[in-house]
Formats: C-alpha cells, structure tokens, sequence
C-alpha cells in the first residue's frame, strides 16, 4: 500500500514507523526534516511539500496538532488538490467535522476523494507500543478499506467505527472532555479530604470502595500520586486546544455545557501557571497548593517499614 504520513510528532512518528515496518510504501513529510530521519533510516521516502507527500498515495494519514493546521495543510499546503482521484484521506489528528467539511467542500469532492476521520488514545506510549484505541467516522466499505491500516496502529479490540462522518471526531473529543473532567473533579476531591486531615491513602481507597470509584482515581491519576509525574507526554497547549474545541461544539449544537467551560478555565489557568509544555495533569498543582502538600503515596517500601514499626 502506498500511504503518505504527515505530521511526524509525538504520536505520529510512532504511527508511521509500524507502517514502514508492516511493509507499506510510505512518504512523509513534516514542517522539521530532522523528525524524518528514522523512517527514512527504515526505508521511509521523504516529501518536500505536503503537495508531495500526497501526491502517489493510495492513503494520506494526517496526524496533525489543531483543525487549522489540517487545513493549512490540506488546502494552502496542497495535499487535498494532489491527491489522485479514489485515494482516501484518513485524518487521525484531534479535530472538527467542520474543517474536514470545509476541506471536502473545496477540493476533495470533486476529485472523488474519499475520506475517514480516525482520532486516537492512548498516548504516547500507546503509538510507540502499536496499541492505539482507533474511533472511526465515515463509510462502511472505506472503514473497512482501512481497517488493516487501523491494526497495525492500534488494538485490533479497540478500533471502532463510531458511525458516519465526524462521528469519530465528536467522540474523541467527549473522551477528552470527560477525562478532564475527571481530573478536576478529583483533584479538588483530594483537596478538600486531605485539607480537612484526612490521609490521602485513607481516601482514596474509601473512595474506590465506593459508588464514586473511577478508573481516572484507581488508574490514572497514579502517576501523580506515585511518582509526581504530571504527564508532559501530552502538553498543556494541546489538553486546552481540546476543551475549547469540544466547548464550541456545545455551543455549536446548542447544548449547554457550563461545567465544560469551567474545567477548561480551570486548565487554562494551570497552563498560564505552569506554561504550554507542562504535562496535561498539571491542574493537579493547583489543588495541592490550595491543600497546602503534594499528594503524593508512600512507596510500596516506606509503608512496608511504616507498617512494620507498629507491629
């Protein structure tokens, strides 16, 4: 399979080595040549211009930071316009049905383009691991054209066609809303718990033991609390971009959505506070001040020794 890859970062430079290592024929092209190296190394083919990394392909995969710079792309950049009559566009990027409409209405139509939006969790460590959750809008029989392309990126169980176009999009952006939402709500859970002198342990586990359990508090939020790792591999410039993506498109629908907007000010004020590349768990910094301590768990071995002293 001939496919162009554009957007080599820190989840498409995993994306596209799979598909260098599953066999494909695959060009790339990213705004830094320096991010190309190792998949040219694996045999990959560089393209100057996005023009030109479309231009053969049977596939385009754009994995790209925000809807403006798919468009960019797409269109002043001339991908879409280069594409040859029948190709499919499969954008894997954190965007809007309203950009790709805006694509489609353009250029894609009337040269027969077909199209998929395909975003993904998982991380970082999920493109590096091959083990993407895949969410895929668009027509049956092209969902199914790409679908080998989708298991080589992700877990085959986890790559689901979530309905017709820009449904992959919307629902990637709920995943995110309510993940944040998580995150917030949580935090100032343990705020107020800990403040008030409760041991963070204590309340954490009464909460697991509870109908308030979730797997943000009994997953997610260990890396926090283990380590003190706020998770930069996704940054705070992109967490916000998100929420205020999936805000407008509230609004958009009519659909009020007061405590989306609040979790996003909430994050916007922690990316003020910490900066653009501060991990995406960075809120968290704003409740342990407000609790006046980090929270932080004892390592497996100091509760061992503390349990210990007390026998």
């Amino acid at each position: 399979m001939r496919i162009g890859f554009i957007g080599l970062g820190n989840m498409g430079r995993h994306m596209a080595r799979h598909l260098i290592h599953a066999g494909h024929l695959v060009t790339v092209h990213d705004t830094r040549p320096e991010a190309a190296a190792e998949h040219l190394a694996l045999g990959a083919r560089w393209a100057d211009t996005p023009a030109d990394c479309a231009r053969d392909a049977e596939f385009l995969i754009t994995m790209l930071p925000n809807p403006r710079i798919v468009e960019e792309v797409l269109l002043r950049g001339g991908a879409a316009e280069a594409l040859p009559e029948g190709a499919l566009w499969i954008d894997m990027s954190t965007s809007t049905p309203a950009a790709a409409e805006r694509v489609a209405a353009e250029v894609l139509d009337a040269r027969g383009v077909r199209r998929l939006d395909a975003p993904v969790s998982g991380m970082a460590r999920g493109a590096e691991a091959g083990t993407l959750q895949i969410f895929a809008g668009g027509a049956d029989d092209d969902f199914r054209i790409a679908l080998p392309v989708f298991e080589t990126l992700g877990d085959s169980d986890r790559v689901l066609h979530v309905g017709p176009l820009g449904a992959g999009y919307t629902v990637k952006l709920m995943i995110n809303l309510l993940w944040f939402s998580h995150l917030v709500a949580t935090s100032e859970v343990l705020a107020m718990g800990v403040k008030a002198g409760v041991d963070l342990g204590v309340l954490r586990g009464a909460l697991l033991a509870s109908p308030a359990a979730s797997h943000f508090l009994e997953n997610d939020i260990m890396c926090v609390l283990a380590d003190g790792d706020y998770d930069d591999s996704f940054a705070m410039a992109l967490a916000c971009k998100d929420l205020g993506l999936a805000v407008d498109l509230g609004r958009d629908l009519n659909v009020s959505a007061e405590l989306s907007a609040l979790v996003e000010q909430i994050y916007r004020r922690a990316k003020a506070r910490h900066g653009d590349l501060a991990g995406e768990m960075s809120p968290v910094r704003l409740y342990e001040e407000l609790a006046g301590r980090e929270f932080r768990l004892p390592s497996p071995a100091a509760a061992f020794e503390a349990t210990a002293l007390t026998v």
